[in-house]
């Protein structure tokens, strides 16, 4: 099929930001309510919407979260109306994560309800870096587009780092836990313990690849990271800041190394490590400036990071 005659709808905020990578942002035709990057998406009609409130308190989230899946309902609906205009020829979903998106079976009910049109549908599932990797030279294959440009560019940019920081001494790598969720606590897993290994540091508590675990404030103590790194699935930078806020009226918060040595991050979670696409990369080298500041310096602060 011809580039020209593409009509995507992208129901994944990273599924977007591949496929606008891979030069087809004027093909993208709808997009999910969190579809937001790159900006000149954002006129393009929204096909999805949430059954929660992402204004309440994390606490309140995640129960709401938890009952919704307990009741094996869809945190997420589709607008089927709103597919059967678009008519689209290509649908990128995601089957990893029921509370990142829509989840597979909805997309493939909706699917199956169309009577204009039948969208193939492109499903990625990625845990690790090379596992996105392998998602965006699929997503390009099934589009009849060229990944290889595109990868060479971020495989780059991963390299550059890598070269600073393979050889660092241990005494050099900091320990670090990256919290995905503050209330309950939640260490980042799936590829952020690599991220965070490739930036030179040491990660803690989430295993490579394996979804992100609760994590108890006795284990938290325990360990008594050099590093925390606070980075809230869906929040940005302000909202974060908000939620890390709360975690001072704790008492053990002060017992914290981390917290005693000004050695707390807050960053914008919900644009840069949370979504599996081309600003992974980014992510990374938000990482490096953190850990290594001596070294790099890619001009996030202030922008995707902050000293808490």
């Amino acid at each position: 099929m011809p580039t020209s005659d593409l009509k995507i709808v992208s129901l994944l905020p990273s599924a977007t930001e591949i496929v606008a990578a891979l030069g087809l942002t004027d093909a993208i035709v709808g997009r999910s309510h969190e579809c937001d990057y790159p900006p000149d998406i954002q006129n393009r009609p929204i096909c999805t919407e949430a059954q929660l409130n992402a204004e309440k308190p994390s606490a309140q989230i995640d129960r709401d979260v938890r009952r919704l899946v307990k009741d094996a309902l869809s945190i997420y609906q589709i607008k089927t109306d709103i597919l059967e205009q678009l008519q689209p020829t290509h649908i990128v979903t995601q089957d990893q994560c029921d509370v990142c998106a829509v989840n597979f079976p909805e997309v493939e009910k909706a699917v199956a309800e169309l009577t204009h049109s039948q969208p193939k549908v492109i499903s990625l599932q990625p845990n690790q870096l090379s596992e996105v990797w392998a998602d965006i030279e699929r997503v390009a294959t099934t589009l009849g587009v060229d990944a290889q440009p595109l990868l060479k560019q971020l495989q780059s940019r991963v390299d550059t780092i890598q070269q600073m920081t393979q050889n660092l001494s241990l005494a050099n790598q900091p320990t670090v836990a990256a919290i995905e969720w503050t209330d309950p606590l939640m260490a980042s897993g799936n590829w952020i313990p690599e991220l965070v290994d490739m930036a030179g540091g040491h990660h803690l508590f989430a295993a490579l690849g394996k979804h992100s675990p609760y994590l108890e404030w006795d284990a938290l103590l325990k360990t008594d990271p050099q590093v925390m790194i606070i980075m809230p699935c869906g929040f940005d930078l302000e909202r974060t800041r908000q939620e890390t806020q709360q975690l001072t009226q704790r008492p053990e918060w002060s017992e914290l190394q981390a917290v005693r040595n000004k050695r707390v991050y807050i960053t914008d979670g919900n644009a840069y490590f949370n979504r599996p696409g081309p600003r992974l990369v980014d992510s990374l080298e938000i990482l490096a400036e953190i850990l290594h500041p001596e070294s790099f310096n890619f001009g996030y602060r202030g922008k995707a990071w902050e000293i808490f």
